[in-house]
């Protein structure tokens, strides 16, 4: 007879909607080398999270705490910002 540990949950930030015009932000800052991640606040609730930002690999992590929802709403909004902030540096 053989035992099997059960794999340690990890946490989800669950679903959430994005447009065209997001993936096309994601995209254009994957190609710059700009990545923005919603990762678990571990030391919290089951349902906080924070945002990371990787910019030519330094790593930034923002200061507050969401839930999993909002933190990746706060995701698209940095992408957006990123893509908007170098887009109009480049006119």
């Amino acid at each position: 007879m053989a035992f099997y540990k059960k794999a340690p949950k990890g946490r989800s930030a669950g679903k959430h909607p994005y447009t065209k015009e997001d993936m096309e932000r994601v995209e254009w800052c994957l190609m710059k080398n700009i990545k923005v991640a919603v990762v678990p606040y571990w030391d919290g609730g089951v349902n906080e999270f924070n945002v990371e930002i990787s910019i030519n690999n330094k790593v930034h992590l923002d200061p507050n705490r969401y839930t999993g929802y909002d933190a990746q709403t706060k995701m698209y909004e940095y992408y957006k910002y990123y893509y908007d902030k170098n887009i109009q540096k480049s006119k």
